[in-house]
């Protein structure tokens, strides 16, 4: 469902999947080749969602903000795991956010960094560029090597490029 409310209409970017069980409201705007996968709910009701070029939002996650106070900002080659919520927090380019996380309003994750699965970002939390974060809080662990680098967040940005052409492939 792409909806209008309060007067905004979402707008989407070129060569983008949006599953037909998806919801996509308000003031969302979206750049090109994203796709946004079963049951996830992208609620741009109460403040702006901003979502970069390539960017996957998996099955069952959320994207929400506080009203008139914490937008939410996607970058680019950006991958919100399935069942994750995202909520009123800035995600810049070349993040992976894992299965069943949670980042909380005003936090700042920097670019080329990983939020683990099931990780919990407790509001205003900062993840700095390069950093792998986990836990509940989340707190760093480490930081991200090469290979979790193209091996985990490249990877699955392009995989999910690919699996998105499937369905739009027309029969």
């Amino acid at each position: 469902m792409i909806k209008t409310v309060r007067g905004f209409t979402p707008v989407i970017g070129e060569d983008c999947f949006i599953a037909e069980n998806a919801t996509v409201v308000g003031e969302v705007t979206m750049g090109n080749q994203c796709s946004i996968w079963y049951n996830a709910v992208l609620r741009g009701d109460v403040h702006y969602i901003r979502i970069g070029n390539k960017v996957n939002i998996q099955d069952g996650a959320v994207i929400h903000c506080t009203y008139k106070k914490s937008p939410t900002e996607i970058g680019n080659n950006v991958s919100i795991g399935h069942g994750a919520i995202v909520h009123g927090c800035k995600i810049k380019d070349r993040v992976l956010v894992g299965m069943g996380s949670i980042i909380m309003d005003d936090c700042i994750v920097e670019s080329n960094s990983i939020i683990a699965a099931g990780a919990v970002l407790t509001k205003g939390t900062h993840v700095p560029e390069g950093s792998v974060f986990a836990g509940t809080p989340a707190k760093k662990i480490k930081d991200i090597s090469i290979e979790l680098s193209t091996g985990e967040i490249d990877r699955i940005a392009e995989n999910y490029i690919t699996y998105s052409g499937w369905f739009k492939e027309k029969s």
